[in-house]
């Protein structure tokens, strides 16, 4: 095996080992790890191994890769280039020096628009590309589903193929050149060569090894356009024109050389296009369909069977896409994509293709086998959500709150389509052979399905299960003269089977071109050519011992399996696809956005939790200071709450962090600052002008800012005297349908005006606005958040105690229970609910709403009357993070469009960057303005002064008054104003 054969050439002494860590981080300015805590978030990607890397480089120039890898071969040391590492075979771990090419090394370098060409840095994501490139109407049309954060580097390494390769091609297809180095830094031009050309004695070794193995070749590789294992020899045999040399780097999986820059082909934009939903009620029977709808010359036809159907219903961005494109209970459905030039021809495709499936013998009203027909999609809108969730298929499919999840190992097998439905058929024989089933989702219309079964790999009997089951597929496979590896390349799952794909003569071809190619065999070893075994449990992200115990969390993990009551099912639902490192679109991470960095991403802190809470990190790592450093910069905007598929909710894991490091070592100043703000709130508002001099005194400032990390260059927030504090338990006519306002202790003590508004919109619309006294007599209702940010996890249950002790009776009778700042009312809806399960805690939960649900809901129903008048012409609306992840957001727009003549604007943003507290750290700042200016900023900057700038959240607002200069408003505050307005603008 390749790993051992490394561990018994290069053994190298831990002062050796010192000596180029310290080299490497001498000469290298880009970071340079070697701590166990960056080790391990490079040690997984989105299969199931983890190798533990000995450093991890971050250059910052391609000079600096360069430099990495020279001082690596000097050491002898492996070298594994990486780019957004969602390779889903293990091709990015290794027990090495990872260098990380996706923070710095993501130039377009040039493009070329009238031959329709580019070159860029291997480090660029396939989203970034496309946004530069959109521009001049071009594209790159490789469309993975992981194009959010897969590099072109990491895409050629593994020949990507993407959803439309039906027209477009692979990444080989779609590869002019490269320009790469070997493993001894040589530079070398990967393009077009010609038989005879006195190039690198290298290229001419290998032509020469493609006309000694060219009938070999012919005979052995599969015919399917769906074919990346092993090295592309292909490339190599002769033929009437050139043979491309970079078509041999593409899918070598960082083992021949080092790439430095790619030239690719670019394509036209689709102008237009149209989606036909096929459905089908039986699963055979859609696969037996597609060799016929093929002949309509789609762009793309996409399988999504009942298992993805029914997991995505049970996620909240997906649920109202299924339920608009999706009739009845179909056993699969086929998404057929027509992208003709002319919109007209668009529409007819989607006429034959209903003509056609009639043809097949499908019907609405038939019997199951035979049940289906089209709905045709013809809404831009529609087809984008379509698309994320076809995209987000394996996320969707590891959604599975259980042990066993569906596993990659067979997952992308091609096979000609007259066999498709067969070779389906005897898959799911095989899984249940075994005793499981398995998922089945993608390219239908290349004979490549995204295929898992399901199994706990932590168990031996379901890892002896898995090789059979690889084994008996793929023998199948090669009865079908398909392809064992169709597009996610081989790394550690496939490679040991080239052998009875290929046959031994083109294995030992693989290995020829390695030797020569990189003949200390430095560059990521143990990938194609000299592989371990696919199952040798050693190199699993769950190797044999593993386990956890003695984990003592505090909230509610009920909903996972595993210890902590559920926290560790809970942490391991991340599979390291890597959807968090997204750039634009939503809000998830903004942390990593503004840093770029492994650490400050979901995956990241959730690799790192797993790592720490199973005892590889050393002992008491959940509590640690490299713990807290890893988590620093989460702002707990619950955006992965919502946008991650698996459900990784990071802001609810961090609470357990925080809590864990409070029992451990005790709170900062800073911690009792912000936690215990609701105590002390009522004393520091009849003191304000004292407790104000922070922020008129340069020096109180410094001192705040040595003693608690607060930032000297924030403004705090203004305490006041007149706090909302009324006297009346209930404004507004009696007999006025019933509504409890939760006074927030942000709202009641810095900007009361937000609750005398909604009290002024609740009781102008005809309604009786309950505002109790907590039962205890005590000091004002609070949600218990501010405790929670500090890890005070019982003083914000007590807190929540006795909010649900004043409003149990209400919600018991259904009254709906109201707020205003999206993050203490919408912890009623989350946060409560794993600290208290009873029946009173849900019924108060069940009743909370933001006052633009609230309103809205009442529309929608009929009953809102209110007397709106035009107030301005423009409304700039940025989302707090917390409505987004509770699909709160959208009523806000709603709400304000109720506004004669207002039109609304909502500022595409992740989070403004102030996040509560964290905008007031002095660590933090900086970043918190990076947040800031992603977008949220300039978009503010560049409205008129007559826009209306609209923030619910208090932290956005403040963000926007210090970054911009304006002042931003609560939507009760708008909707007040045009209650106010004394008649209608002409």
């Amino acid at each position: 095996m390749a790993k051992a054969s490394r561990k018994a050439t290069i053994v190298r002494s831990s002062a050796a080992d010192s000596a180029l860590a310290a080299r490497l981080s001498r000469e290298i300015t880009g970071d340079v790890f070697f701590d166990p805590f960056n080790r391990g978030r490079y040690a997984t990607d989105a299969s199931f191994y983890q190798i533990v890397p000995f450093g991890v480089v971050v250059p910052r120039s391609i000079d600096e890769a360069l430099r990495a890898l020279a001082i690596c071969h000097d050491d002898g040391r492996i070298v594994t280039p990486r780019g957004g590492g969602t390779s889903q075979c293990g091709q990015t771990v290794n027990d090495g020096i990872v260098i990380d090419f996706s923070k710095h090394l993501n130039r377009l370098i040039s493009v070329d628009v009238a031959n329709r060409t580019c070159v860029v840095e291997p480090g660029i994501v396939l989203d970034d590309l496309n946004r530069q490139l959109k521009k001049h109407g071009l594209w790159f049309p490789v469309d993975v589903s992981t194009a959010s954060r897969a590099t072109i580097g990491g895409m050629a390494g593994n020949n990507s193929c993407g959803g439309r390769s039906l027209r477009y091609g692979t990444m080989r297809d779609n590869t002019i050149a490269m320009d790469a180095a070997l493993a001894d830094g040589t530079l070398l031009h990967f393009g077009d060569v010609n038989a005879g050309d006195d190039g690198p004695a290298l290229f001419r070794d290998m032509l020469a090894l493609g006309e000694r193995e060219a009938a070999e070749i012919a005979e052995r590789f599969p015919k399917v356009q769906r074919r990346v294992g092993g090295y592309n020899l292909d490339a190599l045999v002769p033929k009437n024109t050139a043979n491309n040399m970079a078509h041999l780097l593409v899918g070598s999986e960082g083992t021949l050389a080092f790439t430095t820059q790619v030239e690719l082909k670019l394509w036209p934009l689709i102008g237009n296009k149209v989606l036909g939903v096929c459905h089908f009620g039986s699963f055979y029977e859609a696969m037996d369909a597609t060799q016929h709808l093929v002949r309509l010359k789609p762009i793309a036809v996409e399988l999504v069977d009942r298992t993805m159907l029914a997991l995505g219903r049970d996620i909240a961005m997906f649920k109202p896409i299924i339920g608009t494109a999706v009739r009845g209970d179909p056993d699969a459905v086929l998404i057929v994509e027509f992208a003709e030039e002319d919109a007209s021809d668009n529409i007819a495709k989607l006429k034959q293709l209903g003509e056609l499936m009639g043809e097949l013998g499908f019907g609405w009203d038939n019997s199951q086998r035979k049940w289906g027909g089209v709905v045709e999609i013809t809404q831009p809108a529609l087809q984008t959500g379509i698309a994320e969730f076809r995209a987000a298929g394996l996320n969707v499919m590891m959604s599975m709150k259980q042990e066993g999840k569906p596993v990659s190992f067979i997952e992308d097998c091609a096979v000609p389509l007259p066999h498709l439905a067969d070779y389906t058929e005897r898959l799911t024989a095989i899984f249940a052979k075994h005793g499981t089933t398995g998922t089945m989702y993608a390219h239908a219309s290349e004979g490549c399905l995204h295929v898992r079964p399901v199994l706990n790999l932590k168990l031996d009997k379901d890892v002896h299960a898995m090789r059979a089951i690889a084994e008996e597929t793929f023998a199948m496979v090669r009865d079908y003269k398909g392809s064992h590896s169709g597009e996610h390349g081989d790394g550690l799952v496939r490679s040991e089977f080239h052998a009875q794909m290929f046959g031994e003569r083109i294995v030992n071809d693989f290995a020829e071109v390695k030797r020569r190619f990189d003949p200390r065999n430095i560059l990521n070893p143990g990938k194609i050519v000299d592989p371990p075994k696919m199952d040798d449990r050693s190199l699993f992200r769950y190797p044999p011992g593993y386990r956890i115990d003695g984990l003592q969390t505090e909230l509610d993990w009920s909903a996972w399996p595993g210890a902590g009551g559920g926290f560790q099912g809970a942490v391991e639902m991340c599979n390291n696809n890597g959807a968090c490192r997204k750039l634009e679109g939503g809000v998830m991470c903004p942390s990593y956005r503004a840093t770029r960095d492994e650490k400050d991403v979901t995956r990241g802190r959730a690799n790192t939790l797993r790592l720490a809470i199973s005892g590889q990190l050393g002992p008491d790592a959940l509590s640690s200071d490299a713990m807290a450093d890893t988590l620093e910069l989460c702002v707990s905007c619950k955006a992965c709450r919502h946008e991650c598929p698996t459900g990784v909710d990071m802001a609810k894991m961090k609470i357990e962090v925080l809590a864990a490091r409070v029992k451990k070592h005790g709170l900062t100043l800073r911690d009792r600052l912000v936690g215990y703000l609701p105590h002390y709130a009522g004393l520091a508002a009849r003191i304000a002008p004292l407790a104000n001099a922070r922020n008129q005194r340069p020096w109180l400032r410094r001192l705040l800012e040595r003693t608690a990390g607060i930032s000297a260059k924030r403004d705090l927030p203004a305490w006041r005297r007149d706090v909302f504090a009324p006297e009346a338990e209930a404004v507004g006519p009696a007999d006025g349908r019933e509504v409890v306002l939760f006074a927030d202790t942000f709202n009641r003590a810095y900007e009361r005006e937000n609750i005398d508004a909604a009290i002024q919109v609740l009781v102008a619309g005809g309604y009786r606005v309950h505002l109790p006294k907590p039962a205890d007599d005590g000091r004002a209702l609070c949600c218990g958040r501010t405790f929670l940010s500090a890890g005070l996890v019982d003083h914000a249950r007590a807190e929540l105690d006795r909010l649900v002790a004043t409003y149990a009776p209400f919600a018991e009778r259904g009254v709906p229970i109201v707020g205003l700042e999206p993050s203490c009312l919408l912890t009623l809806r989350d946060e409560l609910l794993s600290l208290r399960s009873d029946d009173a805690a849900k019924r108060v939960s069940a009743q909370a709403l933001l006052f633009e649900e609230f309103l809205v809901s009442e529309a929608e129903a009929g009953r809102l009357q209110l007397p709106l008048h035009a107030i301005a012409d423009k409304a700039l609306l940025h989302g707090h993070c917390h409505q987004k992840s509770f699909g709160a957001f959208k009523p806000v727009e709603q709400i304000l469009r109720l506004i004669p003549g207002l039109q609304v604007e909502s500022i595409e943003s992740s989070c403004c960057g102030m996040a509560g507290a964290f905008g007031y750290g002095a660590d933090t700042y900086e970043v918190s303005m990076q947040m800031a200016e992603a977008s949220l900023l300039p978009a503010v900057r560049r409205a008129d002064a007559a826009t209306l700038i609209v923030a619910d959240g208090t932290s956005c607002r403040h963000q926007i008054k210090d970054g911009a200069s304006r002042q931003a408003m609560h939507v009760a505050r708008v909707l007040a104003m045009s209650l106010d307005s004394a008649a209608p603008r002409p």
